[in-house]
């Protein structure tokens, strides 16, 4: 995040984002970049050779991807230009060949990826200047053998060879001999190699940070032989077995393994499948020593089990076992993370799991686990135990003090399992920070279960049941709580008091339940509160003193999925919706209520609507009490309003017996004079039959009011109103008032007596400045002008059939 503090580096930042767009475009050349890029994805391009001019100058450069870009040919100084470069990916180009200065001149070079270029030999790279080389992955080659070139010796920050996924069948004791004189850790990764036979010491003496073997071995066999024959070997981290689950199955003997027993290792991994034989077995025999064991798949039933030495991590998955093996895996005193999970068959504990002092986490979920009586009954002397979870299993019964003697945890998980006998009291846990029981279909009763809870962050306890007034007092003591959902347990309602101790919730979940008021949220206890999720329930409207007293850090908020009453009674609702689509998650699925198969969004609701019906209401002869009423108070702001609305309505008794004297009265802007006496006046007033315009620069009434001869000869005196749209007309007050009357008026004829002419075109958030017009404009047929011959002749035409 610092980085964009830095004007220059967000410069750098965007200059990268422009480099990627080159990838996969099928250019055959790079095109001109910004000096100061770092990196460059050029990756799925036509490149069918690197030579000097290729790349422009790029001194910053760090990172050049050139993966499957048809690459055959490297001249010596084809990166010349970019020789800073730290990484290189070269991977599915078929490279003919590589020179003694191909890639020697890149001496900043910290990674380099070959993968799947038809490499023969590490030693064809010539990569011997590459001295700060920290990574070499050749992967997917044609590697026949691991032989290691003696210049690696002066790599002084050599870290990883990665030779996956070639060819390799045998290991000789030569190959490694540079490993041996290297004397440092690193990685050497050989999965998915066919390898069929290791020399006896090819390993001897040499330490490795890591070594994999997965996938490496072609039978059950070789994998027992080659394991023996690394015997001498030193390494942090070794891994063998498989990458997934497989279908085929294999058995194994009894001395399977042995060969670990001459490695020193630290941790394992060991994707097994493959079945043990049925009896007793030394699976583990050969890992005593190790700081972490992960075993995948194993046949562990008939596991003979050891008192590891040095054990820190036990993860165990998929293991075939009966029960819980909790007195082979009691006293393990190194022991601080154990994880038992996808167990196959249904498990269950028999006896206590005690005395591991440094235990501090336990992973026993997803293993259809049944429980009578926990949990301290059977996790006994764990003081240090911080991380409990126990989720998707089958069914825990909990006593009435779970977790006396556990009081040092922090994290309790049980989503998705059955949970009895929940009036259990949980006072001890001080300093518990993560609980979650969604799912667990408890009936909450005892308003106190949280009690003493008080350093909590975050609770989940979605999909369960509650009785009574319970949340009245449930939350009291949680006030350092930041995370709270309730979803789907379908509440209908929640007392203003409920939330009101928790000072520090930022986050509330209630989707899924059956609200229709949230007044609960104005309870200044939740000022804290930036997102919460209401979708999904039942509200229609929410009240506007509640809209104004929602928390003020509020960023985050669902409605969505809620049957919304979209109509003109919840104008204020539905406005203060549209204000705040910044904050309205999945605003799309924010719906009206309606009988229809299909919703329409909220956001789509035509407000105006609601706005112009409000006016009418105003205009009306039964609103004159309302309008008389409301005077005494408005009468200073409103009184050029009220004085139009008493005209119109005089004239439209007057109207009644009086014939017009204008065929039609013409909206327009002064500035649009001259189209309108040159066209409009020539074209109607001098054709045949002539049309009788009403121009107010002509016609209007000298010393009267504007506004009595806008309504008298212009509005009343006329069968019909021409309204010239045009910029200058959305700019005008007088065209937009003019326009407005008109509007009224039809109302009260009930006629279509108005015809649009559109000038020229004007951007739709302009023509919504003036009331109505957007609207009229999107119900009713207009015109165009269009200043050829043939537009105007079709325009004229049509005008006229419209008087």
């Amino acid at each position: 995040k610092t980085v964009f503090h830095h004007a220059y580096y967000l410069h750098a930042i965007i200059v990268l984002k422009s480099a990627c767009l080159n990838k996969g475009k099928n250019l055959s050349y790079i095109p001109a970049l910004h000096p100061k890029t770092e990196y460059l994805d050029f990756s799925f391009n036509n490149l069918a050779s690197l030579h000097q001019n290729l790349f422009p100058k790029l001194v910053d450069l760090q990172f050049l991807d050139l993966t499957r870009c048809r690459i055959q040919h490297i001249a010596g100084n084809a990166f010349n230009n970019v020789r800073n470069v730290r990484t290189l990916v070269l991977t599915g180009n078929p490279i003919e060949h590589i020179g003694n200065k191909d890639l020697n001149t890149l001496h900043e070079l910290q990674k380099l990826v070959l993968v799947d270029t038809g490499l023969l030999s590490i030693e064809d790279l010539h990569i011997n200047y590459l001295n700060k080389l920290q990574e070499l992955n050749v992967g997917a080659n044609q590697l026949l053998s691991m032989q290691i070139p003696s210049y690696l010796i002066n790599f002084t920050d050599f870290r990883i060879l990665d030779l996956h996924a070639n060819n390799i069948t045998v290991i000789r004791a030569d190959d490694t001999a540079v490993l041996r004189q290297i004397g440092k850790n690193i990685t050497v990764i050989l999965n998915r190699n066919p390898i069929i036979h290791i020399d006896p010491g090819a390993f001897q003496n040499i330490t490795l940070r890591k070594l994999d073997l997965r996938e490496t071995f072609i039978s059950t066999e070789v994998t027992k032989d080659c394991l023996n024959a690394l015997s001498g070997l030193n390494v942090g981290n070794i891994l063998i077995g498989h990458f997934g689950r497989k279908h085929k199955i294999l058995t194994l003997d009894f001395y399977f393994l042995q060969g670990l027993c001459g490695i020193k290792f630290q941790e394992i991994y060991f994707h097994i499948v493959e079945r043990t034989p049925t009896g007793k077995n030394n699976l583990l025999l050969c890992m005593i020593n190790a700081t972490k064991i992960s075993l995948i798949d194993g046949e562990l039933k008939d596991t003979e089990w050891v008192q590891f030495k040095q054990i820190k991590e036990l993860y165990l998955a998929g293991s075939r076992l009966e029960n819980i093996p909790s007195r082979q895996l009691s006293n393990q005193y190194t022991l601080q993370k154990l994880t038992i999970t996808e167990n196959i068959h249904p498990v269950a504990f028999f006896d206590l799991m005690i005395n591991m002092p440094l235990l501090q986490y336990i992973d026993i979920s997803k293993n259809q686990l049944l429980l009578r009586g926990c949990c301290h009954t059977i996790f006994k002397f764990m003081p240090k135990l911080q991380h409990l979870n126990m989720s998707l299993n089958s069914e825990i019964q909990f006593l009435y003090k779970p977790f006396q003697g556990l009081d040092s945890l922090q994290v309790l998980d049980f989503h998705h399992t059955k949970l009895k006998s929940v009036n259990f009291n949980m006072e001890n846990l001080k300093d518990l920070m993560y609980l979650d029981m969604s799912y667990s279909r408890i009936i909450f009763t005892h308003e106190f279960i949280f009690k003493g809870l008080g350093n909590l962050r975050v609770l989940k306890i979605p999909g369960n049941y509650f009785q009574g007034d319970v949340f009245l007092h449930m939350f009291v003591d949680l006030k350092r709580l930041e995370i709270l959902d309730i979803s789907s347990c379908g509440i209908d309602s929640f007392l203003w008091k409920s939330f009101g101790n928790l000072k520090e919730l930022r986050h509330l979940t209630l989707s899924g339940n059956t609200l229709t008021a949230i007044d609960f949220v104005t309870n200044p206890g939740l000022a804290a509160l930036s997102w919460m999720d209401l979708s999904q329930n039942q509200i229609s409207h929410i009240a506007v003193h509640v809209l104004h007293n929602l928390p003020k850090n509020l960023t985050t908020f669902d409605l969505s999925n809620n049957p919304i009453d979209c109509s003109c009674s919840q104008s204020d609702f539905i406005m203060w919706i549209m204000t705040h689509k910044n904050i309205i998650k999945n605003h799309h699925n924010v719906l009206c209520k309606t009988s229809s198969p299909e919703s329409s969004p909220v956001f789509d609701f035509d407000l105006e609507s609601c706005t112009y019906i409000l006016i009418l209401n105003i205009l009306g002869p039964i609103s004159v009490v309302i309008l008389i009423l409301t005077l005494s108070v408005l009468a200073y702001k409103f009184q050029f309003y009220l004085r139009y609305c008493c005209i119109l309505q005089r004239g439209y008794k007057v109207s009644q017996q009086q014939e017009c004297a204008y065929d039609a009265f013409v909206i327009y802007s002064n500035k649009d004079e001259a189209w309108v006496m040159e066209e409009l006046v020539e074209n109607l007033e001098n054709g045949i039959p002539p049309i009788q315009l009403c121009l107010h620069v002509r016609d209007f009434e000298v010393g009267k009011p504007i506004t009595s001869n806008i309504i008298d000869e212009g509005i009343m005196g006329s069968r019909k109103v021409i309204v010239v749209v045009s910029q200058h007309f959305i700019n005008s007050a007088w065209c937009r008032f003019e326009f407005e009357v008109a509007q009224c008026w039809l109302v009260l004829e009930g006629n279509p007596n108005i015809i649009i002419i559109i000038l020229e075109d004007v951007e739709e958030v302009k023509i919504k400045k003036v009331f109505g017009l957007h609207k009229y404009l999107k119900k009713n047929t207009y015109l165009k002008w269009k200043d050829n011959p043939i537009s105007s002749m079709r325009f004229w035409v049509r005008l006229r059939k419209a008087k």
